[in-house]
């Protein structure tokens, strides 16, 4: 599944990537000079490591090449962030022609530091509209000031799994669809064990795996950045609003160090022993990928999907949710651009090598027309997150000159605030949106 090896290298990527602005030239779009239809071999790079999914992503480029028989593609997978920023200041001919990364929070330093060839003027003479293409929140975080240095591979969304079961045991009929409800409901299919727990409802602090702040704070619609191009943390009322709805269910459900003790008992988040299979959780925030894992790893009972619940005040738009993905370049770098372009093309824009692609690795398809595809293979529980994906108030983080480093800057407050740590939250934020905007400022 794409997300998960995405949120562990998030954090090496910002730095990974810090140094590509004096590594990397290269021409871009109309000025790249070679000729795609003369034999040539490209090099490939991509972060899936799993059998199923690098069989997954053979299966594309074996249809890729039947139909460009031309172009030949090696394929290395298992790459991330780091490896490819070596490989792009090193050069040569070893280096990555096209590059498939996890780290949407990257492309803002990709884009600015011209690492990533700008792709507009391919999209422009391919006759490709890409406002057609694919949805409005995927352009968001594929580009940057214009920059569109990537395109979207296949598209995350985020929702609630729970346990239908619990539910019922519990005298609950549906899911929460506000925040008020949730915390309800997270009591309810709390079951205390001493100072910890046979069931919880929800593991709501932020390192209880997809719980992260920028997934919860896509509920209250947030905006990270003013028109001015400044940190919105303090002015936004969402992000204070969020955090204390946070803090407060941590509290309703036993306190931070109570949680934290029984969340040190969970298996890995991506094995067969995650806590949502085990029962010890009742409801877990998670992305798409999530039901068709615990059927694999044979869970008993009955599983449900639902969007996360929203603000109360923000009713009329439960079903949004927060969107990530898999994002496609060309390593400015390449001597092969045009022929580059055939493959980021493809495994892109093709519908059927994106229904493909998504069939077989569980992900939500990243173009509009793979979204609405009869081949789409699309069960009970998937469908809740192609719901989420098409909803327009389903939002994302924007790219910044910075990558991700505001997002973990963010993130670090919102663990002091848990925590404790921290007693005036608007002040805290106003604290943090300083340090984003010297962070960003340095960057540029």
């Amino acid at each position: 599944m794409s997300g998960n090896r995405r949120l562990t290298a998030a954090a090496a990527a910002v730095a990974a990537i810090s140094v590509l602005a004096t590594a990397c030239t290269g021409q871009s779009g109309g000025a790249a000079a070679d000729d795609p239809d003369k034999d040539v071999t490209l090099n490939l790079w991509h972060g899936w490591s799993a059998p199923s999914e690098v069989k997954a992503i053979e299966a594309n480029i074996a249809r890729f090449e039947k139909a460009h028989p031309n172009i030949k593609v090696k394929v290395t997978g298992n790459m991330t962030d780091d490896k490819i920023n070596q490989a792009l200041r090193a050069g040569g001919d070893k280096a990555p022609d096209v590059v498939s990364s996890f780290t949407t929070d990257s492309v803002g330093k990709f884009c600015n530091s011209g690492a990533f060839a700008d792709l507009n003027p391919f999209l422009h003479k391919s006759g490709v509209d890409k406002a057609k293409v694919f949805p409005r929140t995927l352009l968001e975080y594929t580009q940057f000031n214009g920059n569109q240095c990537t395109l979207p591979l296949l598209n995350d969304a985020y929702g609630l799994v729970y346990n239908k079961d619990a539910f019922k045991a519990a005298g609950i009929t549906e899911p929460p669809k506000t925040w008020s409800q949730f915390a309800e409901y997270a009591q309810r299919l709390t079951k205390p064990n001493g100072d910890s727990y046979d069931q919880l409802g929800v593991m709501p602090t932020f390192h209880g795996y997809e719980t992260t702040p920028v997934r919860l704070a896509a509920q209250w619609s947030p905006t990270y950045f003013g028109a001015d191009g400044t940190s919105n943390l303090a002015k936004d009322p969402a992000f204070a609003n969020m955090l204390t709805a946070q803090k407060d269910l941590v509290a309703k459900l036993g306190g931070y160090e109570r949680l934290e003790k029984f969340r040190s008992t969970f298996g890995d988040e991506w094995s067969a022993e995650h806590p949502f299979h085990k029962g010890q959780v009742a409801m877990q925030v998670d992305g798409e990928w999530r039901a068709a894992m615990a059927k694999e790893a044979g869970v008993t009972f009955e599983m449900g999907t639902a969007p996360l619940p929203v603000p109360d005040d923000q009713l009329a738009d439960y079903g949004k949710g927060y969107l990530s993905g898999t994002v496609m370049g060309i390593a400015a770098g390449s001597r092969k651009q045009n022929a580059s372009w055939e493959l980021v093309r493809y495994m892109t824009t093709d519908t059927e090598a994106v229904v493909a692609f998504a069939n077989a690795i569980h992900n939500v398809p990243s173009t509009l027309a793979a979204l609405e595809s009869p081949d789409l293979e699309v069960t009970p529980e998937f469908k809740t997150f192609l719901d989420i994906a098409r909803h327009p108030k389903s939002n994302t983080t924007p790219a910044r000159a910075d990558g991700g480093t505001y997002q973990l800057t963010f993130q670090d407050f919102a663990y002091a605030v848990e925590k404790g740590d921290v007693t005036d939250i608007p002040a805290g934020l106003a604290k943090t949106g300083r340090q984003i905007d010297t962070d960003i400022a340095k960057a540029k």
